[in-house]
């Protein structure tokens, strides 16, 4: 068995195809038990496919590299210039370091999205460095519509595989999130 079509396209930096639709192609040939068919049957069934994302950012300082990666995962999930600012909901993300951080923060964006039915417009926070760290952020959005707001892949979670964060003479982040 191979798998060869790839329908739809979602690119981030050098990232992957995400939700889109493969044909598996298979021969079924001994397992057809019905006396009106007969010889080789080709199927070509669609399955859909989520993958990874890995996403690149470049910032001046940790704040906007926090900002622009909220924005990518916003972005990826949705479409964000859709969202009016209706409600606004508080929540907060906390690592030992800036890596768990990182990773705290890709984890609570999607929840609000996802779990909490929240689209998110724009994101306000603070980074506090005190034994760790923790943001406190309040999205400004709306309840979720996935019609209106164009619903695209669910972000199921992030890893630390590939992560890397580096902070000199500026901001380099790069992450994968599982699709």
């Amino acid at each position: 068995c191979s798998l060869r079509h790839f329908v739809g396209d979602l690119f981030i930096s050098r990232g992957f195809h995400s939700d889109g639709l493969l044909f598996f192609f298979f021969q079924a040939e001994d397992g057809i038990r019905d006396r009106l068919v007969t010889g080789v049957q080709t199927c070509a069934l669609p399955i859909y496919h989520a993958t990874d994302a890995i996403i690149e950012v470049t910032a001046k300082d940790l704040k906007e590299a926090f900002s622009v990666t909220a924005d990518a995962v916003v972005n990826l999930t949705l479409d964000q210039d859709k969202v009016e600012e209706k409600e606004k909901k508080e929540f907060s993300a906390q690592g030992k370091d800036v890596r768990y951080l990182l990773f705290s923060w890709l984890e609570e964006i999607p929840f609000v999205i996802i779990t909490e039915g929240f689209a998110i417009r724009r994101i306000e926070f603070e980074i506090i460095e005190e034994n760790g760290y923790k943001i406190n952020a309040i999205a400004y959005g709306e309840p979720l519509d996935l019609h209106k707001h164009n619903f695209k892949v669910e972000i199921k979670a992030p890893t630390f595989y590939d992560m890397e964060i580096r902070q000199n003479d500026g901001v380099y982040m790069r992450f994968l999130l599982d699709l």
